[in-house]
């Protein structure tokens, strides 16, 4: 990482001099350099989620990938608790598990702790279609960051986290 004040490109953050089209005085240039840097990794990871959802089953949309993700890593789950974890609505959510059920990757069952709800669940069919896909995802950021020192794969992760930690509230 850079710890000398200077930006991916080389030039001194926080100056004036370098300053691109388009910014805003007195706008901080870490600032904009993170919005754009975000708005490349985002582009990129939507298209990324929508091939590989796609390499899942391949009628999924690209929201469907980070569902598997949530449901593999902490279970089965209210389908509201979905909603708000990834910032939707319950509509959007409820269409999106509609289709996941309809391929038989997710299923609902009863919510012992409320019988007026329900939890979703990855089927087996579901959950082994998922790992698969994302066992080749993960290789592929192991051969994109193979000169990365695992401190800065560490680092970077934590950073994420922290920035999605912020998001969620």
């Amino acid at each position: 990482m850079h710890g000398s004040g200077t930006g991916s490109d080389g030039r001194a953050a926080g100056g004036t001099a370098g300053r691109g089209r388009g910014e805003a005085p007195g706008v901080d240039p870490e600032f904009l350099a993170l919005e754009r840097e975000l708005a490349v990794f985002l582009r990129r990871a939507r298209a990324q989620s929508g091939e590989m959802a796609r390499e899942v089953h391949p009628e999924l949309e690209p929201a469907a990938y980070g569902l598997f993700v949530r449901l593999d890593e902490v279970g089965p789950q209210r389908a509201t608790e979905l909603a708000g974890y990834f910032g939707v609505g319950k509509a959007t959510m409820s269409r999106q598990l509609r289709a996941l059920e309809v391929l038989g990757l997710v299923v609902r069952d009863p919510d012992p702790a409320d019988g007026r709800a329900s939890l979703v669940r990855l089927t087996e069919e579901g959950r082994d279609r998922f790992r698969h896909v994302r066992d080749a995802r993960r290789e592929r950021y192991v051969r994109k960051l193979v000169d990365w020192d695992r401190g800065e794969v560490a680092e970077l992760a934590r950073l994420l986290h922290h920035f999605n930690v912020r998001a969620e509230g």
